[in-house]
């Protein structure tokens, strides 16, 4: 990497690491509140956006929760739904299918989009248990048994009361969700005929007057089953209603993966012959059929409106039906749907389709109609187009505008930021980024990798010189060599790695224990010898009450490799290793508990006041922390020197400590920043909270009382630690950042610093994300954030137009924030050393050979 009339760096561009992400099985949106009679038109609850959560669920285990990245005034995020936590479920399981419902759907209203405290998450393995999830925790709340075998399918009511399971047995079960409780509720008369329930769909609920005002009530679901049928049910008595069977081969059974039901009462059903049917639900008759796709359809998505459905599976294609002759008011039952359009977003089978906002089957009435339900899409309330997210076994979750066939772009607008067209047909698509930046670490000092998958780490060692220690049966010629895979004995996926800057220690960490492990290599053979501090996890647990499991969120070393910092369950463990060397002994110097709490009563001589970490305006994002409620106080360390007024569940997601190892800096999920002294081991200051939680924290090594915390909407704020200020230098910078940077399309996600710039240069910062590394001199204007393979240059001096971008960058200003985006998709930027850059990547093409071949069915002359 070089650019003009600057120094270049060596840069070690590392593409050996066999890491391979999941393939997605499930997603689900946050469901929409159900409309009330007499509902405030305008609601008192703030969860920060208009966009609802999205959960992905993998084929390992895991479940990643995924937020808009977007303020809630905004229309449009480039970076759009962006990963904040990850679910790690126990060894062995699986994600088969993934629902979110709502914990108290009385207590909200239209208006409101649930947040965290509003959600439930339930999930299935492919087993018989059915697993709830807490969602603040990120463990398994509780456990309940199906009691009729393997769960196939589930879906929740529209007023999330009611729970239906389609199991092996061929049997539905209704499971209550009221009081925030889950138990067995009913279950449905068996089928004539036993076979498995592969889908399941609620049908239209009824609006009936209670004694507690209007209530909602569910008549029938339908299901589809192994045996080429689609039936429909009595929820209130469980009899079967009505069978519908679709097409057969040669005798052969059609299994039917996806069903859904429209507005109208249309039952909609895709079955393993790539058949898509519409049925009419009162008569049990076809109305439609269409043969949209050459194999199995695996999932169906329904519109917001409920005229438009989307189907999926192995052929990689999605196909938009769309309905015509279509009122304003709903689609009436004589009306038909036409095949639209089909589009390849994947190279591989489609697993899961969902749709935000999320098809709701209550009815929509007019201002002008007699009825007081008024029911309204959050996404027509901002003036913006649905979008629909696919994902399959190429384990990228890909997200495109889907406005009706024939909506304009002048009335909705496209949030992705991709095209100005907002219809499926038309608009551009994009892709989240499958790479996390918590599976590779770096060691600086002794040039490794650490790569952690799913139950297993990988040590790998980058030669500058060949012949450098590396024994002659492991030699190679291409500059590397695995030194060590060590196969871990876990309960869960592995959540949080670390190596020391010697590469003498290396801890793992998955939810219930974190394992500390001594490295020692043999001279000259090189070969890596591993052991295990087994007293490492008992001593913070028996020091550190509050711990019932040293299981831990995020682990780093201090630069002297002589201290770790452990960060478990919102609680900060600070571990002296020093003296294992010398007698063996691990000393626990001290904890911290400040993101457990919401205020801070500080202060002595019954002087106390209640500190809090305030939000920043919009029209003053960086203004003095001390104003807002910045704790300024050093002696405020934790409860042993405050109160805990209000205890909260979050995860510290990043951590960073100074080059000098005298500031320590954490950043939990609720978006909160604290700063600690690990000089004096004491709480120095906490920061106000941002919009978002913080996706990366680094100090300046030549200032290192300099924090940077980046944003994942690619914006910066800069801290100065020891004066608990934002400097006002800083501000010029971070509030004119380009668009073209802060308008890319994936996250920041990392930060790092050359140990050594360039002479008179000011400090240079590295940031980047899954597809770009951007280079930032702290100390010059912002510029023209040029990429290094478009060079915009006019005149015949070779000057370079620092103007016309629309980001206030005056012409004859220098370049700024120099953008490459050759390199992707990245696990790891960082520096070995001065000017030599370690560059990490997992391309697209080397993951694609470890999956099966994609199905092809030729066609007769190609």
């Amino acid at each position: 990497m070089a650019t003009h009339a600057e120094k270049s760096l060596a840069v070690h561009r590392c593409r050996f690491l066999d890491w391979n992400p999941s393939p997605i099985a499930a997603l689900a949106f946050a469901p929409t509140p159900p409309p009330k009679k007499n509902a405030k038109k305008q609601s008192t609850r703030k969860h920060g956006s208009q966009f609802g959560i999205l959960a992905v669920g993998r084929a390992n285990g895991n479940i990643e929760i995924c937020e808009w990245s977007g303020a809630d005034w905004q229309q449009k995020s480039p970076q759009a739904w962006v990963v904040r936590r990850t679910l790690r479920a126990p060894k062995p399981s699986k994600i088969e299918s993934l629902v979110l419902a709502l914990r108290y759907p009385e207590s909200l209203s239209q208006p409101d989009v649930p947040g965290y405290s509003d959600l439930r998450l339930f999930s299935t393995s492919g087993g018989s248990d059915l697993f709830e999830w807490d969602l603040e925790r990120g463990t398994i709340l509780r456990t309940v048994p199906s009691q009729g075998g393997s769960i196939w399918s589930m879906a929740v009511n529209p007023t999330s009361t009611l729970l239906a399971l389609g199991c092996e047995d061929g049997r539905v079960r209704l499971l209550s969700l009221a009081d925030n409780d889950v138990f067995h509720h009913s279950r449905f008369m068996p089928a004539k005929a036993k076979s498995r329930v592969l889908s399941i769909a609620w049908g239209i609920p009824s609006r009936r007057e209670g004694p507690d005002g209007e209530e909602w009530s569910d008549a029938w679901l339908v299901t589809g089953y192994s045996d080429s049928t689609v039936r429909k049910w009595d929820v209130r008595t469980g009899q079967m209603l009505d069978q519908m069977s679709v097409d057969k081969v040669r005798d052969e059974k059609t299994l039917v993966w996806a069903v859904g039901v429209l507005r109208d009462g249309t039952i909609v059903s895709g079955d393993s012959l790539g058949m898509v049917k519409f049925w009419d639900s009162l008569t049990a008759t076809q109305l439609q059929s269409f043969q949209a796709h050459a194999a199995d359809i695996l999932c169906l998505a329904i519109g917001p409106d409920g005229t438009s459905v989307y189907s999926s599976g192995v052929d990689q294609k999605v196909t938009e039906f769309s309905a015509v002759n279509v009122t304003e008011r709903a689609a009436k039952a004589s009306s038909r749907f036409i095949q639209t359009c089909s589009r390849r977003l994947h190279s591989h089978d489609v697993r899961a389709l969902a749709i935000w906002p999320p098809f709701s089957p209550f009815p929509i009435t007019g201002p002008n109609s007699s009825q007081k339900t008024q029911y309204q899409h959050p996404a027509a309330k901002l003036g913006v187009a649905p979008i629909l997210a696919s994902g399959g076994l190429d384990m990228s979750v890909a997200l495109c505008p889907c406005a009706p066939a024939g909506a304009s772009s002048a009335k909705l607008a496209n949030p992705l930021s991709t095209s100005v067209a907002v219809t499926f047909e038309d608009a551009y698509h994009r892709r989240m980024a499958y790479t996390t930046t918590d599976s590779v670490r770096v060691s600086r000092g002794a040039k490794l990798l650490l790569c952690a998958k799913d139950t297993s780490v990988v040590l790998w060692r980058v030669r500058r010189d060949p012949k450098d220690m590396v024994p002659e049966a492991l030699r190679t010629d291409r500059g590397w060599d695995k030194l060590l895979e060590v196969q871990l004995k876990v309960q869960t996926n592995i959540q949080a790695i670390a190596i020391s800057e010697d590469g003498r220690w290396m801890a793992v960490s998955d939810l219930h224990e974190t394992k500390l492990f001594r490295l020692t290599y043999a001279v000259p053979t090189g070969k890596v010898s591993l052991k295990r501090v087994k007293r490492f996890s008992s001593s913070i647990v028996q020091q550190t009450p509050q711990l019932s499991s040293s299981g831990a969120s995020c682990l780093i070393f201090t630069p002297d490799s002589r201290k770790i910092i452990v960060a478990s369950a919102a609680i900060i463990v600070l571990v002296d290793l020093s003296r294992y060397d010398e007698d063996g002994g691990i000393r626990v110097l001290r904890s911290f508990s400040h993101h457990r709490v919401n205020d801070i009563v500080v202060g002595d001589d019954g002087a106390a006041r209640a500190v809090k970490g305030l939000k920043p305006s919009t029209e003053d994002k960086a203004s003095d922390p001390a104003e807002e409620g910045t704790t300024s106080d050093s002696d405020s360390d934790d409860e042993s020197d405050g109160e805990m007024l209000d205890a909260v569940d979050c995860i510290i997601a990043r951590m960073a400590v100074s080059l000098d190892e005298q500031w320590l800096a954490t950043a939990d999920t609720r978006g909160r920043t604290h700063v600690y002294n690990v000089d004096t081991v004491q709480h120095h200051c906490a920061l106000p909270s941002f919009e978002q939680p913080p996706s990366a924290l680094a100090f300046d090594p030549h200032s290192p009382n300099t924090l940077i915390i980046g944003l994942p909407n690619n914006t910066l704020q800069i801290f100065d630690v020891e004066a608990r200020q934002f400097p006002d230098w800083a501000r010029t910078l971070c509030e004119a950042l380009p668009k073209r940077f802060t308008h890319l399309h994936d996250p920041l996600v990392g930060i790092t610093f050359d140990p050594a710039p360039q002479a008179n240069a000011g400090p240079e910062v590295y940031l980047w994300g899954s597809t770009w590394i951007c280079k930032v001199n702290l100390q010059k204007p912002v510029g023209y954030p040029g990429f290094t393979k478009r060079k915009r240059r006019h005149g015949h001096d070779g000057g370079h137009r620092a103007a016309a971008n629309g980001d206030g960058a005056a012409s004859g200003v220098e370049e700024n924030f120099r953008l490459v985006t050759k390199y992707r998709p990245l696990l790891a930027v960082d520096f070995f050393g001065p000017a030599e850059l370690v560059v990490v990547e997992r391309p697209l093409v080397d993951v694609l050979e470890t999956l099966p071949p994609a199905f092809f069915k030729p066609k007769y002359g190609s």
